[in-house]
């Protein structure tokens, strides 16, 4: 306690989703289906497709109608016919045309609208872990925890106001509509029926820009939503760091392994080596040069403080040459690493040594 005031256990908060969703966490959740998308997107726009094409459309609908009851009047279709089983199949056939013809373009560019807008929304996604079963679907006290969610009851207020803002709408225009009711029996059914469409019409359009207006705010809730529900744990961020990157603790024992086996391969090169140049305490640089397959000499080994020792205690258990020259051995050190040639501002210095060398042991260059 500091003057009086407690400390605060920061352990309480370590539950808590702080941290947005990691690519990671993002990529998992579209795979399991779980994506961003606003269901009133989809249905303003179905429903704005379907009453446009309607209003395109109806015309032709009507007027292929129109023509068919004039056929079953003029007696181009006879009662014999119908009565006949060849009469009732090309009845049939005849019906099924008339229905594709009529309805087909407007149920295709009803199921168009629908694939646009999901598919701006969501993109191309496929799977079946939507699907697949799950017992907690099941489960009544699940079943009774989603019934009384937090996101059930904002769906239940959104539904609320939707039926009360359409419903005011819809009332509002029957009554201004209800003086011109007198002109649907003052005319004929060829007009009074057009007539009565584009009051509806009329109504269905108001209809879908408000839904339309209320799917840009559901648009946006549905995204805060989103990012609420994929929202981790600061803990939940280091787990899966770690799971990406590898633990910490096993790096190092993947690197110490390699450092191992480096050092090992190291010193199975240095019998091999034509000299072994030190500092003769501190360091140790052992090269090796092959005429037929080297361009220059090239560093086998190198070690600091207790691995020049060793390197040096190698070399003359197996006969190599060890020499010390400071200069050289401290720039061979720094500036080439293991199986790499010596740098040509070193040549003329490593050849006087290899001279050297090579006059011991009655060879030449």
């Amino acid at each position: 306690m500091i003057h009086g005031i407690k400390a605060i256990d920061l352990q309480l908060f370590a539950g808590e989703k702080t941290e947005k969703a990691t690519l990671k966490k993002r990529r998992d959740a579209r795979e399991r289906g779980q994506v961003f998308r606003s269901v009133e997107v989809n249905s303003a726009i179905v429903l704005l497709a379907a009453f446009t094409s309607l209003k395109i459309i109806f015309p032709t609908i009507l007027d292929n109608l129109k023509k068919t009851y004039i056929g079953f009047l003029n007696g181009r279709i006879s009662i014999d016919q119908v009565y006949s089983f060849e009469g009732l199949r090309k009845l049939g056939m005849n019906i099924c045309w008339l229905i594709i013809a009529t309805i087909g373009p407007f149920m295709l560019i009803v199921m168009a609208a629908g694939l646009i807008a999901n598919y701006v929304q969501v993109g191309f996604l496929f799977t079946t872990k939507t699907i697949t079963p799950k017992l907690s679907r099941i489960n009544p006290l699940e079943g009774f925890k989603r019934i009384f969610s937090k996101r059930s009851l904002v769906e239940l207020a959104k539904s609320i106001i939707k039926l009360v803002i359409i419903g005011s709408v819809v009332y509002t225009e029957i009554k201004k509509g209800f003086g011109q009711i007198y002109l649907w029996y003052s005319v004929d059914i060829t007009k009074s029926i057009p007539l009565i469409l584009n009051n509806a019409y009329d109504i269905a359009i108001k209809i879908t820009v408000i839904l339309l207006v209320f799917s840009v705010f559901d648009f946006g809730y549905q995204w805060w939503q989103y990012e609420i529900d994929l929202m981790m744990t600061k803990q939940e961020v280091k787990d899966e760091y770690k799971l990406m990157e590898g633990d910490p603790q096993v790096r190092s024992r993947i690197r110490s392994k390699q450092r191992e086996l480096g050092m090992r391969r190291m010193m199975q090169e240095i019998p091999k080596a034509d000299v072994v140049i030190t500092n003769p305490i501190h360091y140790a640089v052992a090269l090796r040069y092959d005429a037929d397959r080297d361009n220059a000499p090239v560093v086998v080994a190198k070690g600091k403080d207790y691995l020049a020792l060793k390197i040096k205690e190698i070399a003359q258990k197996h006969n190599v040459i060890v020499t010390e020259n400071k200069p050289l051995a401290h720039a061979l050190y720094n500036s080439t690493e293991v199986g790499q040639e010596i740098p040509p501002e070193l040549f003329q210095a490593v050849a006087e040594v290899l001279a050297f060398v090579y006059e011991l042991k009655g060879k030449t260059i």
